[in-house]
């Protein structure tokens, strides 16, 4: 099985962008290849599910649900759990007519005095009108009382918000002049739906997938609630993405607090870059954090996948595969696989400057004991 491992070409320079990965923007997610290869040539143990504590854009849940396998999927970023809630679900059958109805009612509600969120420097980055468009389709978002249906909407609209923005892009935080009225609003929302139905495979398994909208330092045995097989993940690398302000409007818009995200978030920029801010050291105890719930979840002769690549902090290479190595021994995991794969070069860094890196390691731990 080990062996397996090592004949895979793991860079995986030929796949596309699959269907699922279209349905929202999200910064370095995995490539659909590298879970579903993990499960297929590892397996799962007998009445065990697949869990991800960094769940993201739930790309290991949904290819665990693919291939029959229940799976538990962890983020602290709601906009994440959001796309992850819907990746993992079949679209309801309400879901054409309700995003219709949604937008003919928006567009008929558009006024100037349209009540608007308060959202802090709301004027920069969104025209008025554009302002009022979005909150005419939030009003009618929340009518829904069908909660997938809802969530699927919601989903759709955060979807567009950074393009109706003055934001330059999804990879560039900086605001620039765009010519965005009201009515691209309400079509780049169509559009989302309509996108959606395109990008959105059913799911005819039955495996379930729950989502846990926590910090992953503050789960417990009891929160899982059932053994875990296989842990496949990617912890966000210190100093490389800052996922909280990839998606701070999307978060402001669906009434999410972005800073109380952000104060939690393992790895993002701001912890590492003030005055005696984090290190090394820091993400390390994180990590240490993670393997001593893997030591009371994760069953005899289970694996522990971690993609992570390394870090740069204040000048300094990090290690963070090292780091992960290190921890996996301490805690009684053997180490059967390190295989170093190249990362695509158009992924893109929210923060190239601290974020570009070329290559990742892929760790493969078996629990013994």
């Amino acid at each position: 099985m080990y062996e397996d491992l090592n004949k895979i070409d793991w860079n995986f320079s030929d796949a596309p962008q699959e269907s699922p990965s279209k349905l929202h923007p999200y910064p370095a997610r995995f490539i659909e290849c590298i879970p579903r290869t993990l499960i297929q040539v590892l397996g799962v143990p007998k009445d065990s599910v697949i869990f991800d504590p960094f769940c993201g854009s739930g790309t290991t849940l949904f290819e665990a649900q693919c291939l029959g396998y229940d799976s538990i999927g962890v983020d602290l970023n709601p906009i994440a759990c959001l796309l992850s809630k819907v990746k993992t679900r079949n679209l309801p059958f309400s879901f054409v007519q309700a995003y219709l109805m949604v937008h003919t009612k928006a567009v008929s509600a558009y006024r100037r005095n349209q009540c608007v969120p308060v959202i802090p420097n709301l004027d920069h980055w969104f025209k008025k009108d554009v302002q009022i468009a979005i909150s005419t389709i939030i009003s009618e978002i929340a009518t829904q009382e069908d909660e997938d249906t809802k969530e699927a909407l919601q989903l759709a609209l955060s979807s567009i918000i950074v393009r109706v923005s003055n934001q330059d892009s999804d990879t560039r935080y900086a605001s620039v002049e765009k010519c965005i009225t009201a009515e691209d609003v309400y079509n780049h929302f169509l559009n989302a739906c309509e996108k959606m139905i395109q990008n959105k495979p059913e799911i005819s398994t039955g495996a379930t997938a729950t989502i846990i909208n926590k910090d992953i330092l503050s789960i417990t045995k009891s929160d899982i609630g059932t053994n875990i097989g296989l842990v496949i993940t990617s912890p966000p690398y210190p100093n490389a993405y800052e996922y909280w302000l990839y998606h701070k409007y999307r978060m402001w818009w669906l009434g999410f607090d972005p800073i109380k995200v952000r104060s939690s978030e393992i790895g993002a920029r701001p912890h590492y870059q003030k005055k005696n801010g984090q290190t090394e050291v820091d993400f390390s105890l994180q990590m240490n954090k993670l393997f001593t719930l893997f030591d009371t979840c994760v069953l005899k002769g289970g694996h522990i996948c971690i993609v992570i690549g390394r870090s740069i902090i204040k000048g300094r290479v990090i290690d963070n595969a090292g780091i992960i190595s290190n921890l996996a021994n301490e805690h009684g995991y053997s180490k059967v696989a390190n295989i170093e794969r190249n990362i695509s070069a158009t992924r893109k860094s929210f923060n190239p400057r601290y974020g570009k890196i070329n290559s990742e390691n892929i760790l493969v731990f078996r629990k013994d004991k």
